[in-house]
């Protein structure tokens, strides 16, 4: 039981981590800095597709059903990044108006 709690705080501490680090990425001028964590989650997630084999009687509706759960699944880091970037960004984009009004009511 100790080790799962300790496994537990670990795992949370790495995507913690990486919640933070894309923050930091997308608060960034340019744009495509904040877009690598989403791009290699998604990357992993195709690559966790490709591990799985197809049955020996053939593809079937069930196994379809399972790859595209799977793809939910593998994908839901990459939706949670996306949304912090996206979040980010669209505060950027107010922030650059705001100032842009702001030298406008100057003239």
């Amino acid at each position: 039981m100790k080790v799962f709690i300790i496994v537990l705080l670990i795992s949370l501490a790495v995507y913690a981590g990486l919640v933070f680090l894309q923050l930091f990425l997308s608060k960034r001028q340019n744009k495509w800095p904040g877009l690598i964590l989403p791009l290699l989650f998604f990357l992993a997630s195709v690559f966790v597709l490709m591990g799985q084999l197809a049955p020996e009687e053939g593809v079937t509706f069930g196994f379809i059903l399972s790859i595209a759960e799977t793809f939910f699944w593998a994908n839901i880091p990459t939706l949670i990044l996306l949304a912090v970037y996206i979040a980010c960004r669209e505060k950027l984009r107010r922030k650059k108006q705001l100032e842009k009004m702001d030298l406008q009511d100057l003239d």
